[in-house]
């Protein structure tokens, strides 16, 4: 449970000296400062530019360590060509490390801990893909079986690593220090990746296992403690709700004995000049309950960092003061000008460019034709050709596996969302694929993540709640009202479920029925309207087929109808395999340009949206009326408004 050894050189009562926390978080292999599904430079992702600002970071103080806060081995072409053995048709060796951790081992990491979306491409790759690391993974809350307490669990990963350092004060006098470092997952990745995990592990509350691993870690050396924290700092649900835990780091930062939190997962900045993420959250001071606390952004865009000032009295070392600060590898002026701040770190590049070259050796193959352009800049007003690709081609997949079954005749209906649309991946993350040729990395593009392909079987009413969870992204609108802000910032877009299949409308001017945390606020409030089918109202005990993606079918999201018992097939076939089958037999030459969804009219109301600037190419083709462009913000997104 332990790497290196306690050290024992006794320090003096009154003695102080500084240790830098340096921490990345939600890489998700962005190694290259490269956008695979554009395929071109960019400036606002990459191991490589970050490694340039660890450098500097690294030349600044006289002692630090250096951590990642998990979601590395994920995310990008260049993670899912490695994961799926096609780099070695590209001419990768197999006994190589994995191009993610070369790149870690090679810029020093002294700890990391897991994220959920290391558990993507299953347990067998994960593990062996962690003995190339030079450094060790600590998860305090990943058990192959849990115990009568956290104490007792059959751990799957050490829970800590104590580091010893010797740190000198100011009079260049030596002290001896042993710093603990404890991980944490999300325990909603056993929902997640249920078709990975279930009967292989299981994960238990972040909080539970702190209060048993910190204590331990004291007992055995720890000076200082630091938890690395896969989770945002909050909302989280309370006590018995599934996904309790999810956000837990405000939770940690709350417990003695820890001394610093290294949060991530919801790819957010800490801290920043934006609002606080937690009532307990100070971005001045940069600390949460206290303590002081980082959180990194997402691929590599920051480095979070942690100054402490540890002071020793005649017993033990206790942070005196504390310095928080997320600096960027670029930022944005004016309209979203960009301004690149760091440049590539030249080793790291010329390192991880053999992996680079493999990945567009195979992204840049041929995979079809789109006879239309698909893309996400509107799915927040219900066109978002890329999601209806993807539905078309989940119901295909289906209706082919339930042809001879009893469910044959069941109406089959697709579910998906837009997950690249903005938000926090910033103006240029949505999908957008031309017309013509496509190729593996457009594949890709329409959807990036390693989900597979499931169906469930619904009622009507299910449908209904699960289109009214999917509305709760957007505000209350007051009729009447102008330029209203159409989205809620608490949900995020991915949120935004539409149905194929299916009419219907949404009343903004009505309450939503459910929170951001998947909870009915009130039973009666209702913004689905004209809800039919093929032309005839759904009726609530009429039974469906409803296709989608694993991760929404098996819980994610807290969709009505959703859960592993609700699963009438499970394809176990790669989303984006199925795809590329469906677009090989012209799955794509009818896909229609209407909206998946309308909004009830609500005349001399007007909403505003904020998208990415190639919306403006796509715009004069929106088939929704009302449409007028109205501006840029400082963060690079272009606004719409919406006469409703």
């Amino acid at each position: 449970m332990t790497v290196g050894m306690r050290a024992v050189r006794k320090a003096r009562p009154g003695a102080r000296v500084a240790l830098r926390i340096m921490a990345t978080t939600d890489l998700h292999a962005h190694l290259r400062a490269y956008d695979y599904y554009r395929d071109r430079d960019i400036d606002t992702a990459g191991l490589t530019r970050t490694a340039s600002l660890i450098r500097a970071a690294r030349a600044e103080v006289a002692d630090a360590v250096l951590l990642d806060n998990g979601d590395f081995l994920q995310g990008t072409p260049l993670g899912d060509v490695h994961a799926s053995g096609r780099a070695g048709e590209a001419g990768a060796q197999e006994a190589e490390p994995h191009p993610v951790i070369a790149a870690m081992n090679a810029i020093g990491y002294d700890a990391v801990t897991l994220g959920n979306h290391e558990f993507d491409y299953g347990l067998d790759f994960l593990t062996r893909t962690l003995t190339g690391a030079r450094f060790p993974a600590v998860v305090a809350n990943v058990a192959r079986r849990l115990g009568p307490s956290a104490a007792a669990d059959d751990l799957m990963f050490p829970p800590y690593v104590l580091i010893p350092r010797r740190l000198h004060d100011a009079e260049g006098r030596p002290h001896d220090l042993t710093i603990g470092v404890i991980g944490f997952t999300p325990p909603q990745v056993m929902m997640w990746n249920r078709d990975k995990l279930h009967g292989r592990c299981a994960v238990r509350h972040p909080v539970e296992a702190a209060q048993a691993w910190v204590p331990a870690m004291r007992a055995a050396g720890a000076d200082v403690v630091i938890a690395l924290s896969h989770g945002g700092f909050g909302p989280d649900p309370g006590d018995g709700h599934e996904r309790a835990g999810e956000n837990a780091s405000a939770d940690l930062a709350a417990l003695d004995g820890i001394d610093a939190v290294i949060a991530g997962h919801v790819h957010e900045v800490f801290p920043s000049a934006g609002a606080e993420p937690h009532p307990a959250a100070d971005s001045r001071s940069g600390t949460v309950h206290g303590k002081p606390a980082v959180m990194a952004g997402l691929w590599g865009s920051h480095l979070g960092l942690i100054d402490l000032d540890l002071h020793h009295d005649d017993t033990r070392w206790s942070v005196a003061s504390s310095r928080s600060e997320a600096r960027a590898i670029a930022m944005r002026a004016g309209c979203g000008a960009l301004t690149a701040l760091a440049r590539d770190d030249p080793a790291l590049a010329d390192l991880v460019a053999p992996a680079h070259a493999r990945t567009l050796s195979f992204t840049r193959r041929t995979a079809g034709r789109s006879p239309v352009a698909l893309h996400s800049y509107f799915a927040a007003i219900g066109v978002d050709t890329a999601a209806r690709a993807v539905m078309r081609a989940q119901a295909w997949a289906v209706r082919k596996h339930l042809a001879s079954t009893p469910y044959a005749n069941l109406p089959v209906l697709s579910a998906a969302s837009a997950f690249k649309a903005g938000g926090r991946g910033g103006p240029d993350y949505y999908t957008d694929i031309a017309p013509g040729p496509m190729t593996l990395r457009d594949l890709s593009d329409l959807y990036v993540f390693s989900n597979t392909v499931l169906a469930l079987r619904v009622t009507g009413a299910e449908l209904r709640g699960w289109l009214e969870r999917a509305a709760s992204v957007y505000n209350t609108i007051s009729k009447g009202t102008r330029d209203a802000p159409l989205l809620n910032p608490e949900h995020p877009l991915y949120m935004l479920d539409a149905i194929d299949g299916l009419d219907y409308r949404i009343d903004l001017s009505a309450p939503p029925r459910y929170d951001v945390k998947g909870c009915v606020t009130d039973p009666t409030h209702g913004r689905i309207h004209d809800l039919t089918h093929r032309g005839a109202p759904v009726y609530d005990d009429e039974s469906f087929v409803l296709a989608c993606n694993s991760h929404r079918g098996l819980g994610g999201g807290q969709f009505p109808g959703s859960g592993a018992d609700r699963v009438l097939l499970h394809t176990q076939e790669a989303m984006r395999d199925m795809i590329l089958r469906h677009v090989a037999v012209g799955g794509l030459d009818a896909l229609p340009a209407a909206p998946l969804f309308r909004f009830a009219p609500m005349p001399g109301t007007s909403v505003l949206f904020a998208t990415g600037p190639g919306a403006l190419a796509h715009a004069p083709d929106v088939p929704v009326p009302g449409l007028t462009h109205t501006g840029c913000d400082g963060a690079g997104f272009v606004r719409f408004r919406l006469a409703l």
